[in-house]
């Protein structure tokens, strides 16, 4: 098949002909992936020297270990929601995994040290016990908590920019910041009751509803706040905007958060007036942002269609959500799932980069990434259809 020429004119990267792709090869992280993971991976054993003794001396050795098993709960359902955001394109597990550590124990840490010094600094003088506590709910925790979790987002948009090109991507770093965030927290509450009351079952069961049933979403939804602007911005990328949105993404999660920290007995009629709505105001616009991610993906396939490397069925059924669901189900029929699943990521990856050249983000990596992209769905289109790779497309 000739290739066709670039679409729009003028203004797209052009696309590699059928036929110019070297052989399949497995590229190595790039160097800002290498020192995040290294990076982290430093700051982790720095966090759990200062969170773990932090934890167990506030509850007890017996509270912390209730306490960490109670919080599984409400961590899975976060996760669980996490899963389902990122279906569409999956962000790395590595990637995934340094923004749960860093909301557990680095945010923790940060958040603990930063605490005392910000009080000193800002709690007003002279006032009960009463009032200073309003103030660090109110006005301390949602500063330094929101701050030091949404660190980790810019951390993230900076070291890993292929992986950060969107606001999905940020809604689904962001919650999962939050997620360890919150069970570290739920570990402090649960844990300091359980012993506070000798383990009496009643008052921890109350917390447990309150915190792990009814509100597990809470810190997802600050954080997701900043993660959503900070998305926004990676589409137009630079990293003076991408300052000016984490400025801007922690108004929204500090104000959602003062708002919930502030309900004291007013607690359920802020959950049924606030919370419920926005919960259903955040699903129907997380849902609309993945089908707004839908539509780019099929517009950039449909360009390699027209150079001639996909067929209009194929573009049909890697670029819409029927689509994918009837090639895994016949893929599965064949053995061939896990093929399939990885031809319809890659598919997805080589949309996403070429979106990213045709916003003016990482266009000089472009050539080389869409060629080692395309090679890899030549391969697995093979292993797929059971059609060797030199056989024409039909």
């Amino acid at each position: 098949m000739s290739s066709h020429e670039p679409w729009p004119p003028r203004q797209s990267p052009r696309i590699a002909p059928p036929g110019t792709q070297p052989a399949p090869g497995r590229a190595g992280m790039s160097a800002g992936l290498v020192a995040l993971l290294a990076g982290g991976a430093v700051l982790l054993v720095a966090s759990l020297v200062l969170v773990v003794p932090f934890l167990v001396g506030a509850t007890g050795s017996a509270g912390f270990a209730v306490g960490f098993v109670l919080s599984l709960f409400p961590l899975g359902l976060v996760l669980l929601a996490v899963f389902a955001v990122d279906r569409w394109e999956p962000e790395p597990r590595r990637l995934l995994a340094f923004a749960l550590v860093w909301g557990a124990t680095i945010a923790v840490a940060a958040t603990t040290l930063v605490q005392p010094v910000f009080m000193a600094a800002f709690a007003p003088p002279g006032v009960g016990a009463a009032r200073t506590m309003e103030f660090l709910a109110t006005v301390q925790a949602p500063i330094v908590e929101e701050v030091a979790k949404g660190i980790g987002l810019l951390i993230l948009m900076f070291a890993a920019r292929r992986h950060f090109d969107g606001p999905v991507d940020g809604i689904v770093y962001g919650m999962t910041v939050a997620a360890g965030f919150a069970f570290t927290e739920n570990i402090l509450y649960f844990g300091r009751l359980f012993t506070d009351t000798s383990g009496s079952p009643a008052p921890l069961a109350v917390v447990f509803i309150l915190r792990g049933v009814l509100s597990p979403f809470a810190h997802a939804m600050f954080t997701a706040a900043t993660g959503l602007v900070l998305g926004l911005a990676a589409r137009r990328w630079s990293p003076g905007l991408a300052v000016a949105a984490f400025g801007v993404g922690l108004v929204p999660a500090m104000l959602l958060h003062n708002v919930w920290n502030s309900a004291g007995e007013d607690f359920f009629m802020l959950y049924a007036v606030v919370q419920i709505p926005l919960f259903g105001a955040a699903v129907a616009g997380v849902y609309l942002l993945r089908r707004a991610d839908a539509r780019l993906t099929h517009a950039r396939l449909v360009d390699y269609a027209r150079a001639g490397w996909f067929t209009p069925l194929e573009v049909d059924m890697l670029a819409t959500p029927r689509g994918r669901s009837a090639g895994l189900r016949w893929a599965a029929s064949l053995g061939r799932r896990p093929a399939m699943a990885s031809f319809i990521r890659t598919a997805t990856d080589l949309a996403s980069a070429r979106q990213r050249a045709l916003s003016g983000r990482d266009v000089a990596g472009y050539a080389s990434t869409e060629r080692e992209l395309l090679a890899r769905i030549v391969a697995l289109r093979a292993t797929v259809t059971g059609i060797p790779a030199d056989r024409p497309m039909l």
